[in-house]
């Protein structure tokens, strides 16, 4: 793990930024359909490259953007979690996503991802306020989001792979002053 550059450590996990040399590690987790389904199923190869693309512009331009999910003990890329900036409300603002491949649901690593990008997002990036935007009826990342202390404050439309999805905006205001 000492070539990867480790952003966030939880109790179980190293969060760390992706690399082009990730493509087949991340393939397991975006071109699975059943990981996908709040996006309309998996990603081709074109889409994924472009997604990876995207992720390495989003480290140089604002120094974050989704990490690889690692298991400490096993050294397994499990899933991605980290902080992307998304339009909501004429405004651009930070937002927690994750994306966990199948085999690791329901055992607590998306949350404790969750939960240390929103400490890193108050905490060293200075934000106020931090959102999760998710697909109306994917009530685990709504279960999730409220867990990590969000709220519904509102709702919106994306166009994505020709039909419009409805989504549920979540926010956590920063609860304590930052230094």
């Amino acid at each position: 793990m000492a070539s990867r550059k480790v952003i966030l450590e939880t109790s179980r996990l190293l969060l760390c930024r992706l690399r082009p040399g990730d493509m087949p590690l991340l393939s397991r987790i975006v071109q699975d359909d059943s990981v996908m389904y709040a996006y309309e199923g998996a990603l081709s190869d074109p889409m994924m490259h472009e997604w990876m693309d995207r992720q390495i512009r989003h480290y140089d331009e604002w120094g974050f953007g989704q990490w690889g999910m690692w298991l400490k003990d096993s050294n397994e890329m499990i899933g991605l979690c980290g902080i992307t900036m998304q339009e909501y409300e004429n405004s651009v603002v930070p937002e927690i996503g994750y994306l966990l491949a199948h085999k690791w649901w329901h055992q607590g690593y998306a949350f404790e991802a969750a939960r240390a990008c929103r400490e890193y997002g108050f905490k060293l990036l200075g934000f106020t306020s931090m959102y999760s935007i998710i697909r109306e009826g994917n009530t685990s990342s709504e279960r999730l989001a409220e867990r990590n202390g969000m709220k519904p404050v509102g709702t919106k439309i994306i166009h994505y792979r020709g039909v419009d999805m409805n989504h549920t905006v979540f926010r956590v205001d920063c609860d304590f002053e930052l230094k």
